[in-house]
């Protein structure tokens, strides 16, 4: 099989993409259907009277840029998770076809391919080594029905990060068989980033890259994420996004955080937080009533605890919000990794404990 659109959907494969009103700068826009007034109330020269591009080919290439890959590799989405709803929607045709995650780990995989009519498979992470890949099975067992494999690293909830080796190989293996998507929605708190081995080499045309804004950079409310994968790959999911998706103020608030003054700050904070979250783990750890802090290569750490509920309470009452996790990994919590402050707040409120 020579590219993996083999894989998708074939009427997706046929789709035509529309063709949206083009500008130029200096002329008049009347072919688009706008009001040529700004709203009322809002500030005069904001432009939002007018669609944004169809395409946002500047923060296309800025992106692309910022992750070292080639501009045509690069799809930008709303967040990363509308590329895991446009991948699912490419490639799974209800009722027939499925995706492979690895629980625990982020749920929208499941929701989305409900979404679709999609079938799951797990493939669960070995918890007795670590919340490792269990890459014999996955590969082994196989689903003759499924199309994409989700694999998160750093993980969510757990934390840990997948060996870049391991992933390639995966990849390697399943080849023809499915689209191996690695979310790295905390790739820059992490100790490697997978982009350039899995995509700077033709023998891959079957793994695709999730990346996101709302992490690291701190734009969370902005929404904006990328689709990174084969250039066929990319203008076909773009087929099916709307167009004008990304709205004029995300386009600007994300390439004023892609000037080098800007990701340098962006560095400095992620050190920050990495520091912070190594010291919150001791701290934690050595807290009665804490069993396990689990190694952490993302913004949070996941922990056990003999009482789960009684933790989440003494941090609500010291005006602290955790995430208990018990749904997924019985007895366990994920905090997210705040400032000093903040942290130091947190172990103040467990001093109960």
């Amino acid at each position: 099989m020579n590219s993996v659109i083999e894989l998708a959907r074939p009427e997706v494969r046929k789709l035509v993409p529309y063709q949206a009103a083009n500008y130029a700068d200096g002329l008049v826009r009347l072919n688009a259907n706008e009001t040529p007034w700004p709203a009322p109330g809002g500030p005069a020269d904001s432009g939002l009277n007018n669609y944004p591009p169809d395409k946002p080919l500047a923060l296309r290439d800025a992106l692309a840029g910022y992750y070292g890959v080639n501009a045509d590799q690069l799809l930008v989405t709303r967040g990363s998770s509308e590329a895991i709803d446009l991948l699912i929607r490419s490639f799974c045709t209800a009722g027939e076809d499925s995706i492979v995650v690895c629980p625990p780990t982020f749920d929208m995989y499941r929701v989305y391919a409900g979404l679709q009519g999609a079938g799951v498979h797990e493939v669960p992470l070995r918890a007795d080594n670590g919340y490792a890949l269990d890459a014999d099975k996955l590969v082994r067992d196989w689903p003759d029905d499924a199309k994409i494999l989700f694999i998160c690293s750093p993980n969510n909830p757990t934390g840990n990060r997948f060996d870049t080796d391991e992933i390639a190989l995966i990849a390697r293996l399943l080849s023809g068989r499915a689209l191996v998507v690695v979310d790295g929605a905390y790739t820059e708190f992490s100790s490697e980033d997978p982009t350039a081995a899995l995509l700077n080499s033709d023998e891959f045309n079957n793994v695709a890259i999730l990346r996101t804004l709302s992490k690291a950079f701190g734009l969370a409310g902005a929404r904006c994420g990328a689709l990174i994968g084969a250039p066929e790959l990319i203008a076909m999911v773009g087929c099916i996004m709307p167009p004008y998706a990304i709205a004029t103020p995300v386009i600007e608030a994300v390439l004023a955080c892609l000037i080098p003054e800007a990701r340098a700050e962006v560095a400095r904070r992620v050190a920050t937080l990495n520091a912070e979250r190594d010291r919150l783990a001791e701290k934690l750890a050595a807290l009665p009533g804490v069993t396990t802090v689990y190694p952490s290569e993302a913004n949070f750490l996941l922990i056990k605890a003999t009482d789960a509920p009684r933790f989440s309470d003494l941090a609500k009452q010291g005006g602290i919000l955790v995430r208990n996790f018990g749904w997924q990994v019985p007895g366990c919590l994920r905090i997210t990794v705040g400032t000093r402050e903040q942290n130091d707040q947190l172990l103040n409120s467990l001093e109960a404990l």
